[in-house]
């Protein structure tokens, strides 16, 4: 890769790193399901108009919009509102490599190699020991919610692989518009009128702009500039950039939010970075083999072969 891209690649990745202590901050202004809603109608609006026509059938955007929007972003939220840190939520959030690599095997046959599984066992080992940790010293609930918001990303990843869009940007633009008047509705339903509305009445410039960061640069700026690596180098060469969103997670939580990372912490991240290091790379390198002449197509966020990250 060019030393320009090079930089790209890690500038994206520090964006989705450091999302993570900004979705933190914005649970301060918003309930966790209207702060999601928030951030995909500001995605969604008014990118929609600018993207084209969706290139793949409404049934995979709809698919991808509950299951990712929805359910991974419901969850993602709600479990740092109950007191996931950020730095552990972008750490334990990688298990999606999994849990993805699981639902492709169950759903598309796609049988995972040795080296694969034993990326699994590893990074399963790492979520082993952030649980043990964080049942020593946070609220186990919110862990599992962060477990099942990676579970459900797994599920959205094997839905983008089935529907295997042309253009990132454009998928994700209008995957954006599907979850916000479901997560709306839950919000109105478990958050309250009351509560959603102090929160949109209280909108300040500090809100605002989170909401701006989250929705522009996160998903319109970061899924545009991977889209243009992916189309311009191999899954191999950018997907290990990916595994520098929890480093850059974890540093950016300390740093601006004090949070402290024990020493099973940074065992459990090792684990865990190098299980999702041997799930993902093994499964690019088992693509170029069979078919080294062909390239490889556009990769999808968290997919073992097709690899993004985005929070």
């Amino acid at each position: 890769m060019r030393p320009l891209h090079i930089a790209l690649a890690a500038l994206v990745a520090a964006l989705w790193g450091v999302n993570f202590v900004v979705i933190e901050l914005g649970l301060d202004h918003f309930p966790p399901l209207l702060f999601s809603a928030l951030r995909f109608l500001v995605a969604a609006l008014p990118a929609v108009f600018f993207v084209g026509r969706p290139k793949v059938a409404w049934k995979w955007i709809v698919g991808v919009g509950l299951a990712l929007g929805v359910a991974k972003f419901g969850l993602l939220f709600i479990g740092m509102d109950r007191g996931m840190g950020a730095g552990l939520s972008s750490l334990v959030l990688q298990v999606q490599a999994v849990f993805t690599a699981l639902f492709a095997a169950l759903a598309l046959g796609e049988r995972p190699g040795k080296v694969k599984l034993l990326g699994m066992a590893v990074a399963l080992s790492g979520i082993g020991v952030a649980a043990v940790d964080e049942g020593a010293s946070g609220p186990v609930l919110a862990f599992v919610l962060v477990i099942a918001a990676a579970a459900c990303w797994g599920v959205s990843n094997v839905l983008t692989r089935r529907a295997a869009p042309p253009d990132s940007l454009n998928f994700m633009v209008w995957v954006s518009t599907v979850p916000v008047l479901p997560l709306l509705g839950l919000s109105l339903l478990f958050e309250g009128w009351d509560r959603d509305r102090g929160a949109l009445a209280a909108l300040d410039w500090s809100g605002a702009g989170i909401i701006v960061y989250v929705a522009w640069v996160v998903t319109i700026f970061g899924f545009g500039a991977w889209g243009f690596l992916l189309s311009r180098y191999q899954a191999s060469s950018v997907a290990p950039f990916t595994l520098l969103v929890p480093v850059f997670g974890m540093s950016s939580a300390a740093l601006l939010l004090g949070e402290s990372v024990s020493p099973l912490r940074w065992c459990a991240a090792a684990l865990l970075v190098g299980g999702v290091a041997l799930t993902s790379l093994a499964g690019a390198r088992r693509t170029r083999a069979a078919a080294p002449e062909t390239p490889e197509p556009a990769p999808v966020a968290g997919q073992p072969e097709y690899v993004g990250n985005v929070p």
